[in-house]
């Protein structure tokens, strides 16, 4: 008996308990036809057949044969594979039962998420900027496919999605419904590399980082032990007075909700690495900002121990400017910006894309900005990927001298318009740098570029304690790039003066 790959069908049949459940073939909801595998690693395709049965998987001249264990559970890996653009089928056959996968390519896949601006469309993005609109309506490529995840939360963690949803071929159609970020990241992955390039997007609009966090690390990390106990005891006014607390409006927000339902079912599923647009629900309204870091790193080692994998590639973006009286903001963007401690990570810097919506419709510079890391530090490639990063900050008299990373081909003063590359304004002063003095008062100062360095200093501040640059809430005119017309990061040389106003 030959059962359909066709996701409807699979689906209808897991519902029904009674009817082949001793004997049906089960494969990863994660594969259908039009599906993009990652190329140069061992690929796991699993599933559930009859108990201690075997299992044949055949694709790309392999064959591999496993057999299941005793409560059905199968899992084979195929040896690494080259891109391929030309579609290919998978055949598994498991005694009189086969499913076929059709059309699928081989080439980079990337899981995208976040919340509602990685959610964010090409359509809705399309609305404000018309290059963006012709991207959309651009000659569709066979080569960007990609699979959206929109499970509902789950308790427990899932092996299996509840929702039949197949991977995407790109046309305008599909094309202006996917996450603007996403696609726009996968295509410029596939403009530089030439092979496929599928995404696996999973965001939720409005949803803290604590329900993409696995479970497991709250129990790990003490810091986020509180969390944990005051979420399962429902006691969630507590939680968003807690230091580095959250506020918790559904149950999507509790821990490891939404990884249970949006990442758990599709791993092992290879991957080449992870992107991350995040933070607005940690920092918004009244939300306690600090210890995201810390949430950080918790969601980047649980993701990467789901993959087994602890050097898969992280490369997130930082929120950008947004109403002075966003004050969680200020210290969201510091926090984001000290999670590039975490091993194999990347910050796209946003601070110079203004926008008056929450939602910056602007994501071609977002998605651009982002591939830079992944082309240089995944891939290989040769070319400035970030702007300036706040090295150290040293006291010269009245002064302060701060040393960037990213900076050796030298920094430049600019003005950045729409989509337009920065444009270098050598007359206009740099602005947003500030002074603490040796109480922690912070004064206006003046900047000036010295080669690969900023010296700052203010007539206010005789004996300078702290420098910071670009923290406030919508910072105009943040104007401090290298060479490359890449935007300086906001940073504070002493995180305890940045300061923050609960509900503020």
């Amino acid at each position: 008996m030959r059962t359909s790959h066709c996701p409807l069908l699979l689906f209808l049949v897991a519902s029904l308990p009674g009817l082949l459940a001793a004997e049906d073939l089960q494969v990863a909801s994660v594969f259908s036809d039009n599906a993009v595998l990652q190329q140069g690693v061992k690929l796991p395709v699993w599933g559930t057949t009859t108990a201690s049965a075997y299992v044949t998987v055949r694709f790309a001249g392999q064959t591999k044969t496993v057999q299941a264990a005793e409560d059905g559970v199968w899992r084979v890996e195929l040896s690494p594979l080259q891109a391929e653009g030309t579609g290919s089928t998978m055949i598994v056959e498991s005694g009189e039962y086969e499913q076929e996968f059709r059309s699928l390519l081989v080439g980079e896949v990337w899981y995208a998420s976040g919340q509602s601006n990685m959610q964010m469309t090409l359509r809705a993005c399309a609305q404000k900027i018309a290059a963006i609109g012709a991207i959309v309506e651009s000659v569709p490529t066979d080569d960007i496919r990609w699979l959206r995840i929109d499970e509902p939360d789950s308790p427990q963690r899932l092996t299996r999605r509840q929702k039949a949803t197949a991977w995407q071929l790109d046309n305008s159609a599909n094309r202006a419904r996917q996450s603007a970020v996403a696609y726009l990241f996968a295509r410029r992955l596939h403009d530089k590399l030439g092979v496929p390039i599928g995404i696996i997007e999973g965001s939720w609009g409005g949803k803290p980082i604590e329900g993409f966090i696995p479970r497991l690390q709250f129990e790990k990390q003490k810091t986020l032990q509180r969390i944990l106990s005051l979420a399962e005891q429902n006691q969630l006014d507590d939680l968003a007075k807690l230091k580095g607390g959250v506020m918790v409006r559904n149950t999507a927000g509790m821990p490891g909700r939404i990884f249970n339902a949006r990442v758990s079912p599709i791993a092992p599923f290879a991957i080449r690495g992870f992107i991350w647009y995040q933070g607005e629900s940690n920092a918004g309204r009244g939300e306690d900002p600090r210890s995201y870091r810390i949430k950080m790193q918790a969601l980047v080692d649980g993701w990467r121990e789901t993959w087994g994998d602890p050097k898969l590639p992280f490369y997130f973006v930082q929120l950008p400017a947004f109403k002075d009286e966003a004050k969680g903001w200020i210290r969201l963007r510091e926090e984001q910006r000290l999670s590039l401690g975490i091993p194999h990570t990347g910050m796209a810097v946003t601070i110079d894309l203004r926008d008056s919506d929450i939602h910056p419709s602007n994501k071609l510079d977002v998605a651009n900005r982002l591939a830079n890391w992944a082309l240089v530090k995944t891939y290989g490639k040769n070319f400035p990927h970030t702007g300036p990063l706040f090295k150290s900050a040293t006291v010269e008299r009245a002064a302060m001298r701060v040393e960037f990373q990213q900076s050796e081909s030298g920094l430049m003063v600019a003005h950045k318009e729409g989509l337009e590359a920065p444009k270098p304004t050598p007359d206009i002063a740099l602005a947003h740098f500030e002074l603490a003095d040796e109480s922690g008062n912070w004064y206006p100062a003046q900047a000036k570029i010295d080669g690969s360095a900023v010296v700052v200093q203010s007539a206010r501040v005789m004996k300078p304690r702290a420098v910071r640059y670009a923290c406030s809430g919508d910072p105009k005119n943040a104007n401090l790039y290298n060479q490359a017309g890449l935007p300086a990061s906001p940073f504070c040389s002493d995180l305890p003066l940045l300061g923050w106003e609960s509900g503020k």
